[in-house]
């Protein structure tokens, strides 16, 4: 299957700084539907005090994808993920609607 550019349906928001990379998700109290988070620095996830499952896509340094993890539910944790650039956080279904697999590339509006 030939890579693809992915153009999501809604906005992506940055997670640049140590305390907003360390806050992520945790204080929302209702899955999110129409918004994603990039977390940059990020080569794994874990989702201690989280309330609702979502979507990981770890992306390199180019928005590569190079590894999805579909409907990662609470307390699990994901071990660093080699060539990780950073985590793009999605509502959960995201990656099977999209259909985003290794390979393809994630583009993020500046």
């Amino acid at each position: 299957m030939e890579a693809l550019e992915i153009s999501l349906p809604f906005e992506i928001k940055i997670a640049d700084s140590y305390w907003a990379r360390l806050k992520g998700l945790l204080f929302h109290k209702k899955p999110f539907t129409n918004e994603g988070l990039l977390i940059t620095r990020c080569k794994s996830v874990h989702m201690f005090f989280m309330r609702f499952p979502i979507d990981v896509v770890f992306l390199d340094h180019s928005n590569n994808v190079v590894r999805t993890i579909p409907n990662l539910k609470p307390w699990k944790v994901v071990p660093p993920v080699p060539n990780a650039d950073s985590a793009l956080e999605l509502p959960v279904g995201t990656i099977v609607k999209n259909h985003i697999t290794e390979g393809d590339t994630i583009k993020l509006s500046p």
